[in-house]
């Protein structure tokens, strides 16, 4: 039995189209979609096998068939022009879709649904394996994805230090800043540029020239750090798909090792599971889905460690099977806490990789967030120190580039 999603964004081939499906014993309508948004909701539980799109539909792109596809969803499109029409053609070959269905060939919709593999597997394969085929291992570099609750514990400190510091030791790295209630980290390194690289990200992967043109939504900080800076206003979120997100970290751990800036917030909004727009939190969530390894952060204070407590637990229930490293961040004696106190409470709620702590060091963050400069340019100390030992554990091959290079790597201009 195939179970089909149906996209027709309104086509007058809709009534038709799904007189046919219903009546082929060997297929099944799981929906009608109202929109794009609704389609990639509702391939996520796992029914669908196929879904059938109109070829025009509002919002259709690359990054939203590869995110059929990584569902194992198989997309047929319908097209107003006929089926061998060139621009058709070349259309469905832009998006990656290989079955095509022209008007006056309705009635075969069912067999191309009930076959579209055999489609696939012999008009498709170079389309299948550039959206499907993973980056070589030698170039691949690890999606480490910074979360906390909220609050304010620094996030976005730790995530940008914690960048710098592997650039530091020349190694290539890319800082995306993809918190959905408005990034910080441009600012927190003095990038004056107004254009958001996460939005040219999201456009360029709607128009299928993201990995061409990935260079032109970073901005170069020396030779080895890349940033792709947030969101200007934090309305902006919707603007940003899942699928876009997904696409993006993909590209940009085939450049080098990844840093994510993320949100606090791990709940679905209400109307996401009815299949409606994704939520604001989606951006947050698709990053975990792609993280090779979370770094939570928590600040050490009773409120902090609390909220840290019940973020762990959250995040056991959304990250499963992901290594989860927690940093205590701005440490200090006169929490009354030691360090073996504050590990015995986060050892009794989940099973983390490791445990860091960070001193407070007021002075020397608020020097570097005037300057627009990472804390390891502003001098040595003992948060620097601790973010060196972090990112020791953390990106364990870019050990032995330390002593290469002593010092910061040069600015450009932005």
């Amino acid at each position: 039995m195939i179970c089909v999603l149906l996209l027709a964004a309104g086509e007058a081939w809709e009534s038709p189209a799904l007189a046919d499906l219903e009546g082929h014993p060997g297929v099944v309508v799981l929906k009608r979609c109202v929109d794009v948004d609704d389609l990639l909701a509702a391939v996520t539980s796992g029914q669908a096998d196929v879904a059938v799109l109109s070829l025009d539909a509002p919002g259709l792109d690359p990054a939203s068939v590869a995110h059929l596809r990584r569902h194992a969803v198989r997309p047929v499109a319908v097209t107003p022009a006929r089926s061998d029409d060139l621009d058709a053609r070349e259309h469905a070959q832009r998006l990656g879709i290989t079955a095509v269905v022209g008007p006056g060939e309705l009635h075969t919709l069912p067999t191309v649904v009930t076959t579209v593999e055999d489609v696939a597997d012999t008009r498709g394969s170079v389309v299948d394996e550039v959206l499907l085929a993973p980056e070589p291992a030698a170039s691949t570099g690890r999606v480490v994805v910074v979360w906390g609750p909220a609050g304010a514990p620094g996030r976005t400190t730790i995530a940008t230090n914690l960048a710098c510091e592997v650039a530091r030791r020349r190694v290539g790295v890319v800082l995306a800043d993809l918190d959905p209630y408005g990034g910080a980290v441009a600012q927190q390194l003095g990038i004056l540029d107004e254009v958001s690289g996460l939005l040219s990200a999201s456009r360029l992967a709607a128009s299928g020239q993201l990995d061409e043109r990935f260079p032109s939504v970073c901005r170069g900080i020396g030779e080895h750090l890349a940033v792709v800076t947030g969101l200007p206003r934090a309305d902006r979120w919707r603007e940003v798909r899942t699928a876009q997100v997904d696409q993006l970290l993909e590209r940009a751990r085939a450049t080098g090792e990844v840093v994510v800036d993320t949100g606090f917030c791990l709940e679905d909004e209400a109307g996401t599971d009815l299949g409606g727009r994704p939520g604001r939190n989606a951006l947050t969530l698709a990053s975990l889905e792609q993280a090779d390894e979370i770094v939570v952060v928590g600040a050490a204070d009773p409120v902090g460690l609390a909220r840290l407590a019940r973020g762990l637990v959250d995040l056991r229930e959304r990250a499963a099977g992901v290594p989860v490293r927690v940093v205590v961040n701005r440490m200090r004696g006169s929490i009354g806490w030691s360090e073996k106190d504050i590990a015995q409470m986060v050892e009794g709620f989940s099973r983390i990789a490791g445990l860091h702590f960070l001193p407070e060091d007021r002075p020397g963050v608020d020097r570097a967030l005037v300057s627009g400069r990472p804390l390891g340019e502003i001098g040595d100390s003992a948060l620097v120190q601790g973010l060196s030992g972090l990112a020791d554990a953390i990106f364990p091959a870019s050990v032995h580039h330390t002593e290469r290079r002593r010092g910061w790597p040069g600015r450009r201009a932005r």
